[in-house]
């Protein structure tokens, strides 16, 4: 049995302006994800992924690549956030920019 997580990440390149928030939303519900995805300020995509720990490595996989037209330079880990939070009964979420 795959134990379950959360994993805060900030992703930094070329992922505003070309779906990412859309395409994350879409991966996250094929790999049975809760959390959420939002863009921020600067220029950076955040999300919080929760849900068994194999499907999560294999989101981070997918957004390595990201969307057609995203260019991910690196995946950052945000520890001891207390934006961390998520409703495991709410399905995956879009927000607003930050």
């Amino acid at each position: 049995m795959s134990s379950h997580r959360t994993l805060h990440v900030i992703i930094h390149g070329r992922v505003q302006g070309v779906g990412f928030r859309a395409w994350t939303h879409h991966q996250a519900m094929l790999h049975g994800l809760k959390g959420w995805v939002r863009n921020r300020r600067d220029g950076t995509v955040e999300a919080l992924f929760a849900g068994p720990d194999t499907e999560i490595e294999a989101m981070l996989k997918a957004c390595r690549q990201g969307p057609l037209g995203a260019v991910v330079e690196r995946i950052e880990p945000v520890e001891g956030s207390a934006d961390a939070a998520v409703d495991l009964s709410a399905p995956f979420d879009v927000r607003g920019t930050l």
